[in-house]
């Protein structure tokens, strides 16, 4: 089918520039720059991302206090939109108003 619409020069069937038998797009000179860029990109990232800063053996549990830390901020921060704690006698006071049974 394709040799035959190549062949007979006709078009590409649908939408020409999806699908799978989409027509190629030209690869234009900026195309070619912005690639070349984004691969640049890509292997100078690679380069940091290979030379850890830390070894690891430093990098095992640094960071253990900060999360106690922050851990411990979260709890405090939950346990303040609790209301405070009341006892039965506190709750049920305002029964004991008149104490007509003694």
């Amino acid at each position: 089918m394709f040799l035959t619409a190549l062949l007979r020069r006709s078009r590409i069937p649908g939408r020409q520039w999806t699908g799978k038998h989409r027509r190629p797009r030209p690869v234009s000179d900026q195309a070619k720059r912005n690639m070349v860029r984004r691969l640049e990109t890509e292997a100078e990232n690679h380069y940091w991302l290979s030379r850890p800063y830390l070894t690891a053996e430093q990098e095992y549990g640094h960071a253990a206090a900060r999360r106690a830390a922050a851990f411990e901020a979260i709890k405090a921060a939950q346990a303040a939109r609790f209301p405070a704690h009341r006892s039965v006698e506190a709750q049920l006071a305002h029964l004991d108003v008149t104490k007509k049974w003694s």
